[in-house]
């Protein structure tokens, strides 16, 4: 399935992830406490200091430690917390090579289901339960991993037309929709605080 990814809102980094499974696992990873289009241009960034057109599971896990967080350190940094984040792109590296030789698409390739495939998921460094779930949403919608009842797997990210998360996003547009999601949760929930206090 050919498939253009809008999430990172720049035509270099978004050629990367629409080419590339592992610079989509690595821009979810890195999709939070700054804005999505900050982490989704992180695996671009990253594999252009790396001197390659793509990222490579083994290269990053075989990478010295130091020498990587200072790479995502280096200005402009790929997140607001660059050492850190170095220390996850690459435990998520490592757990790729160790479960699936440094292929990241095998992760979704002969699952059964939406629910062992979100298993999967949650047990990727760095996944919880939403973020796991919200790519598989992004697999759904976006990249036509679909397996039987991946919709139902994802809960709310699965639902059409929903714009609640990356996954919903195809351009300018639907990024203010979810912008404007998010916003509106984050008032129902100070109301719900304010109301209890």
């Amino acid at each position: 399935m050919e498939k253009t990814l809008r999430l990172a809102q720049e035509p270099r980094a978004d050629a990367l992830l629409s080419r590339s499974p592992l610079a989509d696992l690595v821009g979810m990873l890195l999709d939070q406490q700054v804005p999505m289009e900050w982490a989704f241009s992180g695996p671009y960034t990253i594999a252009r200091r790396m001197g390659a057109d793509d990222l490579d599971a083994h290269e990053i896990a075989a990478y010295d430690p130091d020498e990587f967080a200072a790479l995502l350190s280096a200005k402009p940094a790929v997140h607001r917390y660059p050492g850190s984040m170095a220390r996850r792109v690459q435990q998520l590296c490592q757990y790729l090579v160790d479960h699936y030789d440094g292929d990241a698409e095998a992760l979704w390739q002969d699952v059964a289901d939406g629910e062992e495939l979100l298993g999967r998921l949650k047990a990727l460094p760095g996944y919880g339960p939403q973020k796991a779930q919200i790519f598989l949403a992004l697999l759904g919608k976006q990249l036509g991993v679909r397996p039987p009842g991946w919709r139902e797997a994802d809960g709310v990210y699965g639902q059409e037309h929903a714009y609640r998360s990356v996954a919903d996003i195809t351009g300018p547009e639907s990024l203010a929709r979810v912008r404007a999601h998010k916003q509106e949760m984050k008032r129902a929930a100070k109301a719900a605080r304010d109301d209890g206090s």
